[in-house]
């Protein structure tokens, strides 16, 4: 009877030991359990407390602010996409786009009443004048004598500055040629102002910036002329940029100034663009260009000192955001963009690594440089003679010159006064000055 009890209780045990492992789990957090099943460590633990979702994190104190301004944002998002919807482009309108480029390629000439009566560059300008800014640019640009001509000699526009003028080419589309028009207005005030320098002048990571900026601030103006001549019924430029690789910037501009007039005066329509800007691909364009710039430059920058191209690089900043009407958009932010790895950093690995190599190239010259003229000081200090009257006697010596025998040289063969010869021409004299062999005075 003991062996089938001792049998019957062994074959439990094992049955005990056998049996399948138990799950604990939980659906969507809703009720947490405590699991300590398999073996004498928990398998999972999850303790009786209540878990914050992302909804319940969003509704903390801290998180009240983000609430409001996104719902601000949809506000203004939602606004402008009712706007928005006026400027999407008909099919037949695509297609009349479509025949009358087909025309200009194929060299048929389409020309009409108004293109035979003006120059490309006075409709240009003719359009320009409907916006305030853009008047207020030609203004600008009239004053010292520059003006937009028409030239086929760029490829799309350029501001020339020996000429004085502004060449555009005239196949371009009008809307297109207003928009570039106004790059160029840009860059001509920016001159005038004084802040066209070039970036190479400064430090490679000041250069950066200050490139960014720049391009950033032409930008702007195009995309602020646009919505100047929108709200003038001039409306196939804004139409271009909807329909453009502007679109982003442009939707950044809209959505502060359809909700907010005030916004195109006081900055806070053109500071949105500004950081589109910078959170766009158009850095790492942009960086590329300027990086190759750098390899291509020998003459080194001129603020050598990083403290003082820092400081330059802050007072250009807040020049570039000067406007002719309305207030300053970068000057109460100059500060926090020389910091802001958002408007500094370059993302691009590519352009990083090569920024890398040409600071520590410059660098490296700048030592070699430093190292090479401390070495050609001291050199003079050992290399000078002593003078007759600390030796108080002077040495006469006579010099004569020896001719080199042709095949001496380097073949350590001894020449005269069994001297070793340098390398040189066998046709070379060498001038030989005996030292202390005179007669003392």
């Amino acid at each position: 009877m003991k062996k089938f009890t001792d049998k019957s209780s062994n074959a439990k045990a094992a049955h005990k030991r056998r049996r399948p492992c138990l799950m604990a789990y939980t659906l969507n957090n809703y009720q947490p359990v405590i699991c300590t099943i398999i073996a004498d460590q928990p398998y999972f633990y999850m303790e009786e407390e209540n878990i914050a979702d992302d909804d319940d994190i969003l509704g903390l104190e801290e998180y009240a602010h983000f609430e409001e301004d996104m719902a601000e944002l949809k506000k203004k998002m939602d606004a402008y996409e009712r706007l928005a919807k006026n400027y999407e482009r008909d099919p037949s309108r695509r297609l009349a786009d479509f025949c009358a480029d087909a025309k200009i390629i194929t060299g048929e000439k389409q020309e009409t009443a108004f293109e035979e009566i003006l120059l490309p560059a006075d409709r240009i300008t003719a359009l320009l004048s409907n916006s305030r800014m853009g008047q207020a640019l030609l203004d600008c640009a009239r004053t010292h004598s520059v003006y937009l001509v028409e030239s086929e000699q760029v490829a799309t526009a350029r501001y020339d500055r020996e000429s004085g003028r502004i060449l555009i080419h005239p196949s371009l589309g009008e809307a297109e040629q207003c928009l570039l028009a106004v790059r160029e207005l840009r860059r001509h005030w920016q001159h005038r102002k004084g802040v066209m320098i070039h970036p190479l002048t400064f430090h490679p990571d000041h250069a950066i910036v200050i490139n960014r900026a720049q391009v950033a601030d032409q930008t702007i103006a195009m995309i602020r002329v646009g919505w100047e001549l929108q709200l003038a019924g001039q409306r196939d430029v804004w139409e271009h940029i909807e329909n453009s690789a502007l679109a982003d910037l442009g939707r950044a501009f809209a959505r502060e100034a359809f909700t907010d007039f005030r916004s195109l005066a006081n900055g806070k329509a053109s500071s949105a663009v500004f950081e589109s800007w910078f959170l766009s691909e158009r850095c790492r364009h942009q960086d590329k260009k300027l990086i190759q710039a750098m390899l291509a430059d020998h003459q080194g920058y001129v603020f050598t000192n990083e403290d003082a191209s820092r400081h330059v690089t802050l007072e250009m900043i807040s020049a570039l955001g000067e406007q002719p009407f309305g207030k300053n958009y970068l000057a109460p932010y100059a500060q926090a963009i020389i910091e802001d790895p958002v408007f500094t950093e370059v993302r691009d690995r590519s352009n990083a690594n090569f920024l890398w190599f040409i600071k520590f190239e410059r660098s490296f010259r700048e030592t070699e440089q430093a190292l090479q003229s401390g070495e050609e000081l001291s050199g003079a200090d050992i290399l000078s003679a002593p003078s007759s009257q600390e030796t108080g006697k002077s040495d006469h010596g006579a010099s004569i010159i020896i001719p080199i025998k042709p095949g001496v040289i380097h073949r350590g063969e001894r020449g005269v006064q069994g001297a070793f010869l340098e390398t040189g021409d066998d046709s070379a004299n060498v001038i030989h000055v005996r030292f202390g062999e005179g007669k003392s005075a």
